[in-house]
Formats: structure tokens, sequence, C-alpha cells
């Protein structure tokens, strides 16, 4: 069985573009939390299409309806820490590296002013839209998983295996790096 590799990190610095990267390198199946998380929204009537949904006003509406119900993200946890033990997967996840003792765990960071303008470009919006998103995303998760698990997201970084600065760096660069540490852990 290969282990399983979890990328976590704040909104928009890249954790899908690396997951995805890693996925193709190592010949594994990749996986987004978020995107499992958005099927359960779509199971409660919200139209949860297109890559940017966490960013618009449903995207946010959902991210409210689960601070006042975590039974979505339990639900979500449960099922990415068993695909996660059970090996050979990429997963995208905010709170996974807490949640599981095995595997590799890879923690993205960057500035806000580097996610702002990564989000800007990718969803065609603007700077101050952008910083403002991604900041009410990050403080809301964080709060979220600290009240549900007791764990202080972007603060504790204890449980990483490594921690990847993107802030300097190009995607590929990023996966670079990312694809080396891989390789020395298995």
């Amino acid at each position: 069985m290969t282990k399983s590799i979890v990328i976590s990190g704040p909104p928009a610095v890249g954790k899908t573009t690396v997951a995805k990267g890693l996925a193709e390198e190592f010949s594994l199946q990749y996986l987004s939390g978020g995107d499992v998380l958005k099927e359960m929204a779509k199971e409660q009537g919200f139209d949860s299409s297109g890559d940017d949904w966490w960013d618009t006003e449903d995207g946010m509406k959902f991210l409210n309806q689960r601070e006042q119900n975590s039974e979505f993200d339990k639900r979500l946890d449960e099922k990415l820490t068993k695909l996660f033990n059970e090996g050979g997967m990429v997963i995208t996840s905010y709170t996974l590296p807490w949640l599981v003792n095995d595997g590799i765990k890879i923690w993205l960071e960057g500035s806000h002013e580097s996610s702002t303008k990564r989000m800007q470009s990718r969803d065609d919006m603007s700077s101050e839209e952008a910083y403002q998103i991604t900041k009410q995303r990050f403080d809301k998760n964080k709060a979220l998983y600290k009240k549900l698990y007791d764990f202080d997201f972007g603060d504790d970084k204890s449980v990483f295996d490594v921690i990847i600065n993107t802030d300097h760096l190009t995607a590929k660069q990023v996966i670079d790096v990312a694809t080396e540490t891989v390789r020395k852990l298995l």
C-alpha cells in the first residue's frame, strides 16, 4: 500500500495545483475535500458548480450554514479519513492533517497578499474583493475548526512533515519542492 498525502493551507495558496501535480507524478488518486463538501452543499439545494463556487455568495452562505451545523464537516472528515487511511490518495483538506496519524502532510504557506493575487487572477475579480473573500474564508474556517476540533488552523503547524512557502515560487517550483519531499518521505 502506498501512503496517502494531504495538502493543506489557507485559501488560494495553490493546494489543488500541487495536489494534482503530486497525484500525476506518483500515480495516486486525487481528491479535493472541498469538492466532496460541495456535493454536500448540492444536497442542501445549492448550485455548487464551478471551481470558484466557494468565493461566491452561495459558497459563503454554505460556510455560514456549516458554522451553525457541524454535521457537514464531521461527515466530510470521516469520509476523507477513511479514504486517506486506505492509501494511494492525494487529498486537499483543511482538517485532515490534524485527524490522521500516518501518511505525508504538507502545509502550503503564503501571505494574504499572495493569496489575494492568485484568487484575483484565477477568479477574475478585483483585488479588494479577492482580499475580503480570502480573509473571510480563512477566519471563518479557523474559528469553525477551533470550535469543532480545538486546533489552531494556520498557527499550529506541528503536525506537518514539511512547510512550503509559496510566495516567491511559481506553481511548477512548488510542485518540484513537494515532489522531492514526497520522494524522501516515501
